[in-house]
């Protein structure tokens, strides 16, 4: 039997001599790596082939953003920006008032054609011509109006706008209305003096004459109230008249002027086109009447941007009224105007969000009459002579 010696001897020298042992143990290790690496490859492979088909997807979704983007009028750069070729900054030419004078008794605005009106002054603007048309929806490089509307309370409201324009001073903050209380104390002044003019009928006048006023007086309070329970409106109609001060026709005259002159200058700079421009038979004032829209389709639903240029431009008249008087008589038609714009908008418009927009386009219309404010005196000045819309257009476009 072979001694301990002998047979550790024989482990290490059969430990050293592995080719048996490395041939077995090598085989199977080459096998798995093998196996291993073809996975590996495969794996490989179809990931690359992944890879390829998403650059190829890649590639055909830019050449047909290229084409859309051109197709637009917009460029796009080598890194893939966008530019609006058609937003290509312009020099304005400041233009004299009678050299813009000249150019705009060529568009034609006694038709008033939307579409041919906005594309003559688009154009104006384009080649450097003109440059306040519009001015207040461009967005350079972008077709996005920078008319967004945004929630206003009536106290940012009077804060931002110096302390002028208020609830009070527009007409909507409701301390002006015909509250229950004026019909009540109305009533009680009418059955009170009907029976004063009534006692006094019969101690002053002879006996039968004095008895047929008395019955007479008696029927006042009973008209009164049939009236206030069938039309209550002109009851707080002949309210709103006591309280109102009059005004002699000079200062109406003006105060209309400064009214259309505002409503001209915002609809101007927010891109609506003039449907009617007009002589008013009753105050002898030129009146201006937009389309609310470029494109003048009856019976199409607003969109938002339509509905936030109509908002400004229905505030304007009542704020520049406010900015000069400090208070507005002549906003309830631009109000129930705005009502119907409302009413035809395609997205759904609550109380408060009316609410929010006729304050907000408040807001707007005075920075943008206060920002041209020259330029609105000239308006007003030329409303009172009744010029031409050619001749409003100069002095807004033109250099002075």
């Amino acid at each position: 039997m072979p001694s301990s010696a002998a047979i550790f001897t024989t482990l290490l020298a059969l430990s050293q001599t592995t080719d048996a042992f490395q041939v077995h143990n090598n085989h199977g290790a080459v096998k798995t790596m093998t196996t291993r690496q073809n996975k590996t490859f495969l794996s490989m492979t179809d990931t690359q082939s992944e890879v390829e088909k998403l650059r190829a997807a890649a590639a055909k979704a830019r050449e047909e953003y290229e084409r859309l983007s051109k197709e637009m009028g917009k460029e796009v750069s080598a890194s893939g920006d966008v530019a609006d070729a058609r937003a290509t900054p312009v020099t304005p030419k400041n233009l004299s008032v009678d050299q813009v004078k000249s150019i705009a008794a060529d568009i034609e605005f006694s038709s008033g054609n939307a579409e041919s009106q906005t594309t003559a002054l688009d154009k104006l603007v384009q080649s450097g011509d003109f440059s306040l048309w519009k001015s207040a929806v461009r967005r350079a490089g972008s077709d996005m109006s920078m008319l967004i509307p945004f929630p206003v309370s009536l106290g940012n409201l009077e804060s931002r706008t110096d302390g002028k324009v208020t609830g009070e001073s527009l007409g909507v903050g409701g301390e002006g209305d015909v509250k229950f209380e004026d019909f009540q104390d109305l009533t009680v002044a009418v059955v009170l003096g009907s029976t004063l003019l009534g006692i006094l009928s019969l101690a002053v006048l002879p006996p039968n004459v004095g008895a047929t006023f008395t019955y007479l007086f008696a029927l006042i309070p009973i008209g009164f109230i049939g009236i206030g329970s069938t039309s209550p409106g002109i009851i707080a109609a002949a309210i709103q008249g006591a309280r109102s001060t009059k005004e002699d026709e000079e200062t109406r005259r003006e105060r209309i002027c400064r009214h259309e002159a505002g409503h001209f200058l915002c609809g101007y700079m927010c891109g609506l086109p003039v449907k009617e421009y007009s002589i008013s038979p009753d105050t002898g004032v030129a009146c201006v009447e937009f389309h609310t829209s470029s494109a003048s389709v009856a019976g199409r639903e607003l969109s938002d941007d339509e509905i936030a240029a109509l908002s400004v431009v229905a505030m304007s008249g009542s704020v520049a009224e406010i900015m000069e008087y400090g208070k507005a008589k002549g906003g309830e038609n631009d109000l129930l105007e705005l009502q119907n714009c409302f009413a035809k908008s395609q997205e759904f418009i609550g109380a408060a969000k009316q609410q929010d927009l006729t304050r907000w386009g408040a807001l707007s219309s005075y920075g943008m009459i206060k920002a041209n404010i020259k330029k609105y005196e000239g308006l007003v000045n030329a409303f009172k002579a009744n010029k031409s819309l050619s001749e409003c257009v100069a002095i807004i476009e033109g250099s002075s």
